[in-house]
């Protein structure tokens, strides 16, 4: 069997999105994903933009992306009085979707063009060597090939390797819980984010057609991490930060089916991307909190730009600082412009 060119560490969105965008590019990968049956965070969903769109059409990915996702059209600001404070249309195309049916999507795109993708192999180590590289996995495997792509998430063990002082994730002082109720009890218009300041909460409400759910989600602060919660205590979490608001928030998180919470971590800036054999892509990079809605769209334009640049660049090294010029400055403004918009009141 031939070896690859490219080993990705990670089967999200990035680590997939790349391998896709590299075989289109000219350039075979094979996709090393830690967990048995695809990323994490699969409860919770998420918008992909306009920018976001771009770049799967720019491996023919959009279309199948489209087909398990739904229209986000617009946005309503209100306050916690439920009264109306604004509205703005979406620049599309812009899609709403579960993060699993974004893995799904993806992943299934990747079997159909030929692209292996291993589950239950977790990077613990790499060796370099004049030829490429050897990742090494949790399980006692190994894989070789001429460069390695870290699509390893905001804990990324390949932002280690190329920097054993890199920074760990910022603690953004906020809970993130997502929920999702059966039919449309607020009423609330079609494909248009509803979102709400709340007195002690961020909240947004959404009711996608033809999915027959409302899904809504709650930004809370939190002065320290709250992991190992049950759906049970996210939801009443969630419920208490709605206060006496007259909004119709606290009705839909009772009448919620599906709760999903976690704490909100960010990344401000990486100072090494790479090294000669290895490169981050996505989260491991430059991981910002969901508040601009960007985190799945910036991965997405990392695996065009990582693509391009190897493509278009004689040796791994001079491809890896074009990447990196290109996307450095752009991501972290993006991070820190969402850090700012991430206080739970809004």
């Amino acid at each position: 069997m031939a070896v690859p060119e490219v080993i990705i560490a990670g089967g999200g969105v990035a680590g997939t999105a790349t391998a896709l965008a590299l075989l289109d590019a000219g350039i075979t990968a094979e996709v090393y994903e830690a967990h048995p049956a695809g990323g994490a965070d699969g409860g919770a969903f998420l918008t992909v933009m306009r920018n976001g769109m771009l770049a799967l059409a720019g491996f023919g990915a959009a279309g199948a992306v489209e087909a398990v996702s739904f229209p986000a059209r617009s946005v309503s600001l209100l306050d916690h009085r439920g009264e109306r404070l604004g509205h703005r249309p979406i620049e599309g195309p812009a899609r709403s979707l579960t993060r699993a049916a974004l893995y799904r999507a993806l992943q299934d795109l990747a079997a159909a063009r030929g692209i292996r993708v291993h589950h239950g192999r977790r990077l613990t180590g790499v060796t370099r060597g004049p030829g490429g590289v050897t990742a090494e996995f949790a399980d006692g495997g190994r894989a070789s090939g001429r460069l390695l792509v870290g699509a390893d998430g905001i804990h990324s063990r390949t932002r280690r390797l190329i920097d054993p002082g890199a920074p760990e994730p910022r603690y953004s002082g906020q809970h993130v819980v997502y929920g999702y109720t059966p039919g449309n009890p607020a009423g609330l218009t079609p494909d248009e984010y509803h979102m709400i300041r709340g007195s002690r909460a961020f909240f947004g409400l959404t009711a996608p057609g033809d999915d027959g759910r409302t899904w809504w989600f709650a930004r809370l602060r939190g002065d320290r991490p709250a992991a190992g919660l049950t759906p049970r205590q996210w939801r009443d979490l969630a419920s208490e930060a709605c206060g006496d608001d007259g909004t119709p928030v606290r009705a839909l998180i009772a009448g919620s089916t599906t709760v999903v919470g976690g704490d909100s971590y960010d990344i401000p800036t990486t100072p090494h991307w790479h090294d000669t054999h290895l490169v981050l892509a996505g989260d491991a990079a430059h991981a910002a909190v969901p508040a601009a809605a960007q985190g799945a769209s910036m991965a997405l334009e990392d695996a065009v730009a990582l693509a391009a640049a190897l493509r278009d660049h004689d040796t791994p090294e001079t491809a890896f600082t074009a990447y990196e010029s290109r996307r450095r400055t752009e991501t972290e403004e993006t991070v820190a412009a969402s850090a700012r918009l991430s206080d739970p009141r809004g």
